[in-house]
């Protein structure tokens, strides 16, 4: 708001402490814009009344010194608008920005780089992931009604006004200044310490009942420090570590239907706050900075537009339970769309590219960047990434199999085959393939035994007619071709069964098939889909964390018996099953890589450094009640065996020595009982040293949560909302900084409440 003459004119005579009681002032009116009233729930605070008889003369006055602006951004939650503060860094780095920006734009990175703010344009936008642009604002002046939960900022045009009123009464020392709004409100400058915002009776919510000029007047406050907001700390600069988490069926994560964007921001949160308590000391000697959480959503690829099988499905779907039915379609048929064959490919090749996405777009924005990169997935997300893991290529087929991304059926005719040869490393054979006539589509349709006829030898048949199959025949002809095959099988007698030989892949142990005719050589694939062409991540993952996993239900069902203890993954050499207790879709790991050890799972500490106390009150009473028995059972054995040692003649006939053996039997029966009691109450450290083979490096897989005392009433009441709690978990966020920290030997303080 620029000044009027006789505004300029006093502010060049007058001192700060001059008294004009007589000066009126008028000052110009005020355009508002995007004045936004958000209706919240919180108590109301404590508001001094503008008929107050307290002198704005007793009051300590200091000079007029500049408003320090502080910046927000804005985010809708239940159609509402609510305004956050950028933390301290972020909002100094945008203000330094502005201040410097001149006419040209800039860009500022906050919130760990995951966001550009234009501040120029004063809009933020996602980096990482699809987000509609919001307002950001350079806040000084905030107002707040009885209804809403927080101070909101006013728009900086206002907030300027604002500021050059205030300026002009604490310089010439007038107060009850006031600024009247083209819309009828008004803001009265009765004192430094109490600025009103009043609403015109037109303007008063329905629910007043009297309403008048004075009713509920909005409280008005000058600087972020004034108010009570919650200014966020802000992130480490270094990222240790990246991780890539994949969320499981439908486009909601959790019971408050949030997408996967907002539940990783929940996590990454909840690891941040573990670091500065666990990791304190650390933090403070610069070894750790931060690890960063990237959501991977591939839903939106599978249904909508992207595949039209949301209108194929709306077709035969049912009129009734309209609702229930909408939640079946857009969630648990995510589970039968990764069973067939082809959307379970659009879902595989969803997530590969836009990890791989990712990926290049954070090196591109931390280029200095040199730590691992661990992948985590949430129910069906996870077995999408087992299946993924299992089928990742290593060395130099994995070398030469890129080599070979390149389709080389665009080629001319006249060097086709010979570069297919070439890039197989077989192009010694052209000559005799080139003797017979034969292309690549002729070769597609040969069998093997044709090629065998022309001398050559089992490896380089096998490679050409696999490489030749999969990349340069239509897909009428692959169809027709694998018929031919099962056919020719069936001929052959051997019933459609697949050789042992052939069933076994990457050391996985697979029941023999009685009904499979599927071509395991012209599909490459080790244990998941077998009809996927398994795309490959550009990374190595160092660790693969399972939330909430069906994996083991899957592989069973698949006909796996069990887990070679050999087994690892190609490029992945950790693997760690989290789940709940009391989660419905859970499943075990270990029991499939030790069948002939009932070995409890590993259970998660919590995060304050204790088990809860209903299972440590459990475990008590389980011991109590072990001894007891114990101690009753023994003195009773000691009490036979006194007697057994009497005279015979004092001892009963025959019969009475029978009695006696048996109770003696029987109470040494029981006695190994409780042996066998107390073996399962050995301490996890002991049961953590049993070999689980090399998926985890031979160490322990199934890890369970630690239930709340209020999950223990009930287990079927919690056990949809035990599925989807591993977003804001502290014990399951914990375990997997440990777990990574752990391999940059940064160890775990310890931590006690």
């Amino acid at each position: 708001m620029s000044l009027n003459s006789g505004d300029q004119e006093a502010l060049s005579q007058a001192s700060p402490s001059a008294k004009n009681k007589d000066h009126q002032q008028k000052l110009p009116s005020i355009v508002a814009t995007d004045h936004t009233h958000v209706d919240q729930v919180l108590p109301p605070v404590d508001e001094a009344s503008p008929g107050s008889s307290s002198s704005f003369e007793t009051l300590d006055m200091e000079p007029y010194q500049k408003v320090q602006p502080h910046w927000f951004f804005y985010k809708r939650s239940d159609d509402k608008i609510i305004w956050l503060p950028y933390s301290r860094e972020d909002s100094e780095k945008l203000e330094n920005a502005n201040n410097a920006a001149g006419d040209a734009e800039v860009v500022v990175a906050v919130e760990g780089e995951r966001y550009d703010v234009h501040v120029k344009e004063r809009k933020c936008y996602a980096v990482y992931w699809e987000q509609a642009p919001f307002e950001v604002r350079r806040c000084t002046w905030f107002h707040k009604g009885d209804k809403d939960m927080r101070f909101i900022p006013y728009p900086e045009d206002l907030s300027n006004s604002l500021e050059d009123a205030y300026m002009i009464a604490v310089t010439l020392d007038e107060w009850k200044r006031k600024l009247d709004f083209p819309t009828g409100e008004t803001v009265i400058l009765h004192n430094p310490k109490m600025i009103m915002h009043y609403t015109p009776i037109g303007l008063q919510e329905d629910w007043i009942s009297s309403p008048s000029e004075n009713t509920r007047p909005r409280t008005v406050k000058r600087g972020v420090h004034n108010i009570p907001a919650d200014i966020p700390d802000g992130e480490p600069e270094n990222v240790d570590h990246l991780v890539f988490m994949v969320h499981g069926i439908g486009p909601a994560c959790d019971l408050r239907f949030r997408s996967i964007i907002q539940c990783v921001n929940d996590f990454r949160s909840v690891s941040l706050s573990l670091l500065a308590s666990h990791y304190k000391t650390a933090q403070l000697e610069g070894k750790v900075g931060r690890v960063e959480f990237l959501p991977v959503n591939w839903h939106k690829a599978l249904h909508g537009d992207a595949t039209g099988v949301d209108e194929d499905i709306h077709r035969i779907t049912l009129p009734s339970i309209s609702r229930l039915r909408h939640f079946t379609n857009d969630t648990l048929l995510d589970l039968f769309f990764y069973n067939s064959p082809t959307y379970c490919q659009t879902i595989v090749d969803t997530v590969a590219s836009e990890i791989n996405r990712l990926h290049t777009l954070f090196k591109e924005r931390h280029p200095k960047f040199k730590g691992e990169i661990s992948v985590v997935g949430h129910s069906l997300g996870s077995l999408i990434l087992f299946d993924m893991l299992t089928n990742q290529r290593t060395g130099p087929e994995s070398a030469r199999e890129e080599a070979l991304s390149v389709d080389p059926c665009h080629l001319e005719p006249d060097t086709l085959l010979e570069q297919t040869l070439a890039r197989l490393g077989l192009q010694q054979y052209a000559g005799t393939l080139k003797a017979e006539n034969l292309d690549l589509e002729s070769l597609g349709l040969c069998q093997e035994d044709d090629l065998k006829d022309l001398g050559i030898p089992l490896g380089p048949r096998k490679k050409i007619l696999k490489y030749v199959r999969k990349k340069c025949l239509p897909e009428d002809s692959k169809a027709g071709h694998l018929s031919l095959e099962r056919q020719g099988s069936l001929q052959k007698g051997d019933n459609g069964n697949q050789p042992q030989g052939d069933v076994e892949k990457g050391q996985f142990l697979r029941a023999q098939s009685i009904t499979s005719a599927v071509d395991y050589e012209y599909f490459n694939m080790g244990i998941g889909q077998v009809s996927v062409d398994y795309p490959q991540l550009a990374f190595q993952p160092q660790t693969f964390f399972a939330f909430g996993s069906p994996i083991g239900m899957f592989l069973t069902v698949r006909g796996l018996k069990r887990i070679d203890l050999n087994y690892s993954f190609p490029t992945c050499k950790g693997f760690y099953n989290i789940y709940h207790p009391f989660d419905p879709v859970a499943y075990r790991i270990e029991p499939m890589i030790i069948t002939d050890v009932d070995l409890e799972p590993m259970l998660i500490p919590h995060h304050k450094g204790r088990k809860r106390m209903h299972l440590e009150l459990k475990d008590s009473l389980t011991r109590m009640s072990i001894d007891l028995k114990n101690n009753f059972l023994g003195s009773l054995r000691t009490a036979w065996q006194s007697l057994s040692r009497l005279p015979v003649a004092a001892l009963p006939p025959v019969e009475g020595e029978t009695i006696t053996e048996e109770i003696l039997k029987e109470t040494q029966g029981e006695n190994e009982e409780v042996d066998s009691l107390q073996s399962t109450e050995e301490p996890q450290a002991e049961q953590a040293e049993i070999k689980m083979g090399m998926l985890n490096a031979g160490r322990r897989i199934d890890f369970v949560l630690q239930e709340k005392p209020i999950e223990s009433f009930n287990e079927y009441l919690f056990a949809i909302q035990s599925h989807l709690c591993y977003w804001e978990s502290e014990d399951a966020a914990l375990l997997l900084l440990k777990e990574i920290y752990d391999k940059l030997d940064v160890a775990l303080e310890q931590h006690q409440q």
